[in-house]
């Protein structure tokens, strides 16, 4: 699609001559930013000083790795913007299209990126506006990338190295991405998906300085569900990426328990009297989001065969019936301070999510303990990252892991009205990511 009959589709004629004047190009803008203060704004997994304004500027420190969002979605519009990087080599970018929450295990959100990048050129990329999709996202490139991937390089370069300013203009329309670089259209993509979601700001390691940001939103091509990002909920990152402010740092687990960047770490080594990380803060209801990941090597280790009832199956001899399987190390959230609370998360038969210490609970009825039974094991391999999604309302507790219903509003009989959220110390390496808490009550 050529840009006349691009911009046609969305302005009609009569709206694209009026683009063809510089007064018309003002109508219907509005700030994206006030120059004041971050309003309209919201930081999804970064610290609240990694964004921050002065002298009419958004300034990114680049630390952690992350994004800061519109409190609101876009569709098609004409979006301004100038930026430029502090040093040599830095890296940002503006996400478009996108959900409000990171994709499981990194710290950026599934979009459309268009890059702002200074001084980095290979065969691959360039840091002269390239779009391309990520973490789910897809799009056709204008141009056949050399390598095949789904990224378009821009056909000249215009981009001023740092510490100079450089202006963007996209413009999106129906699924159509246009980018112009101080002043030319260098890059684009169609059959962009989703095509309706946030604009987000990336830190990506270095200050970044943004500023004349505004937009003027053009009418919609109705898009449909599946072309249509995530909403935002009151989800909340309770993980700043820079340290562990929110949680209870005994002097035993520094060193330990470790920010690194977008990932909160464990060794398995704390030498605390209680070697669990909790939350400062205690929460009755409450819905949470945690990635996580066994990074040690797996080895074959024997397993309990776990019985409908909750009980571990033994054979004739008597002995426990096991299954060899790979074995990385062991884990589990805690709620409401309860050490007995514990969501699994290990390498067994029935999969991550097991209540086990309800489950291995026999003054409990059956029914109480095959509650705490994952429905599937849904773990993904050893290694890779993984994503509970926690739902607590009073003694009700449902899981969902990587997409699937493990645990269905088991019974927690005696579990405390409220409490601190805790990660698990079980001796083992482990990682964490993206830690979402809404509070329901």
């Amino acid at each position: 699609m050529d840009r006349r009959s691009f911009l046609g589709a969305g302005l009609g004629l009569a709206g694209l001559a009026a683009l063809g004047h510089s007064a018309a190009l003002d109508e219907g803008f509005r700030p994206l930013f006030n120059g004041k203060d971050l309003t309209g704004w919201v930081p999804v997994n970064v610290a609240p000083e990694t964004f921050s304004v002065r002298d009419d500027m958004i300034i990114s420190t680049g630390k952690p790795t992350g994004v800061m969002r519109t409190d609101r979605q876009y569709e098609n519009f004409i979006l301004e913007l100038e930026w430029r990087h502090l040093i040599a080599g830095g890296n940002a970018g503006l996400f478009v299209h996108s959900d409000p929450l990171p994709y499981p295990g990194v710290p950026f959100t599934r979009g459309i990126e268009v890059q702002i990048l200074d001084g980095q050129e290979t065969k691959d990329y360039t840091s002269h506006g390239d779009i391309f999709g990520i973490w789910g996202a897809t799009m056709k490139p204008d141009r056949p990338h050399p390598g095949g991937w789904m990224r378009c390089l821009p056909s000249e370069k215009r981009s001023k190295a740092a510490p100079e300013w450089n202006h963007y203009k996209v413009i999106s329309n129906n699924g159509v991405l246009k980018l112009e670089v101080n002043g030319k259209e260098v890059s684009g993509a169609f059959e962009c998906s989703p095509r309706k979601g946030y604009l987000c700001l990336e830190a990506e390691g270095s200050e970044c300085h943004f500023r004349n940001l505004r937009i003027k939103e053009l009418p919609s091509t109705n898009p449909t569900e599946a072309q249509t990002a995530a909403l935002a909920n009151g989800l909340v990152s309770i993980y700043s990426g820079l340290d562990l402010r929110g949680w209870k740092v005994e002097s035993g687990h520094v060193g330990h328990w470790k920010a690194s960047d977008s990932i909160l770490s464990y060794d398995g080594k704390s030498e605390a009297n209680d070697k669990n990380l909790w939350t400062e803060k205690n929460y009755r209801d409450f819905r949470m989001i945690v990635d996580w990941r066994l990074p040690g090597p797996p080895v074959p280790k024997p397993r309990a065969v776990v019985l409908p009832n909750g009980d571990e199956a033994v054979g004739a001899d008597g002995k426990p019936k096991t299954v060899i399987i790979p074995y990385a190390g062991d884990s589990g959230i805690l709620i409401r301070g309860s050490g007995k609370a514990q969501i699994n998360i290990t390498c067994n038969t029935v999969g991550s999510g097991e209540l086990y210490g309800y489950r291995t609970d026999k003054t409990l009825p059956d029914s109480i303990r095959a509650g705490g039974i994952p429905k599937v094991n849904a773990d993904k391999l050893p290694g890779e990252w993984n994503r509970f999604e926690i739902t607590l309302k009073g003694e009700r507790l449902t899981v969902v892991l990587n997409g699937q219903k493990v645990i269905n509003e088991a019974q927690l009989p005696g579990l405390p009205a409220h409490g601190p959220i805790g990660l698990q110390h079980h001796g083992d390496p482990l990682q964490f990511a993206n830690l979402f808490v809404e509070a329901l009550n």
